[in-house]
């Protein structure tokens, strides 16, 4: 099995600034693409930002230029700096991995439980 666990989310003020972490575990070898969904309240799931594990990125185009995303393949996490941060900004937060390679084969989209970010001041 494959568990995702977030980290860093929390109430900051517009402009301001956080990180959120994300390990995954289990018995991986590798996982293909990692990366941030939000949804906030009344709305769908979208996409933050995505990266391979050759490091080539995905953004919206709503965060671009304010948020940074990275990874560290040997510990299997995933990271989102986000810088700026803008009352619609505001939403749960969930770290996804795909095409995942483990003792018992490949597996795909597993999700994280969501982690809160309040941009408000």
């Amino acid at each position: 099995q494959v568990q995702l666990v977030e980290s860093g989310g929390g109430l900051v003020q517009p402009g301001g600034s956080l990180r959120l972490s994300c390990v995954a575990s289990g018995s991986i070898f590798s996982i293909n693409v990692m990366g941030w969904y939000r949804q906030a309240p009344g709305k769908q799931r979208e996409l933050v930002a995505v990266i391979t594990s050759g490091a080539s990125t995905t953004y919206a185009d709503s965060v671009k230029g304010r948020f940074t995303i990275s990874r560290d393949n040997a510990k299997n996490t995933v990271y989102l700096q986000m810088n700026n941060l803008k009352p619609e900004d505001t939403a749960v937060y969930y770290c996804n991995a795909d095409h995942i390679l483990t003792t018992r084969g490949t597996v795909y989209n597993y999700w994280g439980q969501g982690t809160q970010v309040t941009v408000s001041s």
